[in-house]
Parts: C-alpha cells; structure tokens; sequence
C-alpha cells in the first residue's frame, strides 16, 4: 500500500535544463510545493493546487514560452486535474 497522500498534484518534468528552469519557477509560485528528483525525471508536488504561469516560466527560462505547447515536449504525466489557459496551467485536486 501506498502511503503517498492523495491530494498532492502536480506535474512530472524531465530533468534538462529547461526542465529544471519550469519546476523553478513553479517553487517559486507555489509556497510549499516540493520536488522529487528521480534522475531522469523531477515530480513536482504540491497541496491540492500546483500553478505555473507563462510569466513565472520565461523569467526562469529567459525567453519567451508558449502554453501549452512548449511545456508538453517537457511533461510526460501529471497528477490532478489540469486546467489549460493561455498564460497559466493549473494542476488540482478534484473537490467532493
């Protein structure tokens, strides 16, 4: 049995460069958040709510990023439900 806690989302990156500059800049949105490196892969997870914004991204990255299409070549999986927009990507956990 697991003992992971059911209500932490958020999304599996790989860890490149440009990987590693996305889970920065969602640390720095979401207080609280945590990363588990797997080596070749960094699970980011947060409490029932894990945001990363276009402008959080592109500060980390230094160049401009599109949502969602520069950000899916980055992340296999993820935890929670996803809300796409087009400055913003959300991760949560589903309400009862």
């Amino acid at each position: 049995m697991s003992d992971e806690r059911a209500d932490l989302v958020g999304p599996v990156i790989e860890a490149s460069d440009a990987g590693r500059a996305i889970v920065a800049a969602i640390l720095n949105t979401n207080p609280g958040a945590f990363v588990e490196d797997r080596g070749a892969y960094l699970r980011v997870r947060a409490e029932r709510r894990c945001l990363l914004t276009r402008e959080a991204a592109e500060r980390e990255l230094g160049h401009s990023f599109r949502l969602p299409a520069d950000l899916e070549p980055l992340m296999p999986a993820f935890k929670g439900l996803i809300r796409i927009e087009p400055d913003a990507i959300e991760w949560s956990f589903p309400s009862p």
